[in-house]
């Protein structure tokens, strides 16, 4: 080896493959390599398909409506527009509380937030697709579940101001909500933890025979946690009547999808491998979420097992309050996603359908704006991060266990509480 030199690599030396971004700041987005097939395929399996049959539905993409807003194929749903409508609002609901959420976090009046800004169909049309009482076990970017089962936005907007009115009594991290009524499990901040539990939950309901069915939602690059893996082992063995949900928005805070296996394969093509019947679908297409969470629930119900769905969409902001996308991604880059807006694109199929039209969408929107405006009034009245103390001492001590244990009675007493 030369002095102060590196030793010269053999011709036949090992590499290490580094996946690399579509572009980093500075560059041109570039999605010129996504395969993105017409509208309508692949077709609509038979409900009892197995993984062997489901090979074109995990590495292709399920689409119905086209970029002007028709739609195409077997997996159209039928729903009526009423429903259409129902849908587009939550997520003119959710984008608005979104917005003003965000300010009040730079504001000062909030600790933290997260968007989920370009997903909204994601949330909503599943929980749509859904019934009432099927519990859901999501990630901190589903709010919209919450919004699309009518959740007070009074009491989500508590939650995150940390004062009195706080459902949670500040038991949780803002964002973190809760509310078995509306069939929403705890939110943990560590990643994939719920998928087990979904899976465990969707256990317990068929092995007491009940007629509820779970669903999960993980981020892409959670599938790189064992909690995943092994929540698909329980599913596969077990038939659980589960819906497991990746949400491949293509970044985690800061590394992109091919950090987490995304860039060799599709990851709905993970559920194959465990005998789960697979489907990968246009997640800012609302109808076709719809369509393949309907099926996938059908299936749960009629005891066929679990589905993976992995959703292709785009997280159009930040990932947190905490981040800065412009740092490691091209600010252009969410207007370049191809499968564009959920928002628009059901907006533009029910002016296709003649339900529809800008100046009612313009008036809609200003309607959610000002409903947001009016729950944040109600909830700053009650507090804001850093104002009065929000719950009284003697509080923590309850609501957790049906009888208190000597001990925290000892500690209770000994703090004059």
């Amino acid at each position: 080896m030369p002095e102060g030199g590196e030793a010269p690599r053999p011709a036949n030396a090992l590499k290490l493959h580094i996946p690399k971004p579509h572009a980093r700041p500075g560059e041109t987005p570039d999605f010129s390599d996504i395969d993105l097939p017409d509208p309508g395929e692949p077709p609509r399996p038979a409900l009892n398909a197995t993984h062997r049959d489901m090979r074109r539905h995990a590495y292709g993409l399920v689409r119905v409506l086209d970029m002007q807003g028709n739609a195409h194929g077997s997996w159209a749903p039928a729903i009526g527009p009423e429903v259409l409508l129902r849908g587009l609002k939550a997520m003119l609901l959710t984008r608005a509380f979104d917005e003003r959420m965000y300010r009040a976090q730079r504001q000062g009046k909030i600790s933290f937030y997260v968007q989920c800004r370009g997903e909204e169909a994601v949330a909503v049309a599943q929980t749509m697709a859904l019934q009432h009482g099927d519990m859901c076990f999501p990630s901190y970017r589903q709010q919209g579940i919450l919004i699309a089962r009518d959740y007070p936005l009074v009491d989500m907007m508590c939650q995150l101001y940390s004062n009195a009115g706080d459902p949670m009594k500040g038991r949780q991290l803002p964002v973190m909500y809760s509310s078995q009524a509306h069939g929403f499990f705890t939110i943990s901040g560590n990643l994939a933890t719920q998928m087990p539990q979904a899976v465990g939950w969707a256990m317990a309901s068929a092995y007491s025979g009940d007629v509820r069915i779970a669903a999960s939602w993980v981020g892409e690059g959670s599938t790189a946690e064992g909690d995943f893996h092994a929540a698909m082992t329980f599913a596969s063995v077990f038939g659980a009547p589960v819906i497991l949900n990746v949400v491949n928005n293509q970044w985690a805070i800061s590394s992109f999808q091919g950090m987490a296996g995304g860039e060799q394969t599709t990851f709905a093509a993970r559920g194959l491998g465990y005998g789960i019947p697979s489907i990968r679908v246009d997640g800012n297409d609302f109808l076709a979420v719809f369509a393949v969470t309907q099926w996938a629930a059908e299936r749960a119900r009629a005891n066929l097992g679990p589905t993976l769905i992995e959703h292709f969409t785009y997280r159009a902001g930040a990932h947190s309050t905490s981040d800065d996308p412009s740092r490691y991604r091209p600010a252009e880059e969410a207007a370049a996603w191809p499968l564009g807006d959920p928002i628009v694109r059901l907006k533009d199929h029910l002016i296709a359908i003649g339900e529809w039209d800008e100046q009612v969408h313009a008036a809609a929107e200003k309607e959610t704006q000002e409903t947001v405006r009016a729950a944040g009034r109600e909830a700053e009245k009650i507090g804001i991060l850093g104002g009065v103390s929000a719950h009284a001492r003697e509080s923590m001590f309850e609501d957790v266990y049906k009888e208190l244990p000597w001990h925290l009675r000892q500690q209770r007493d000994e703090g004059g509480l």
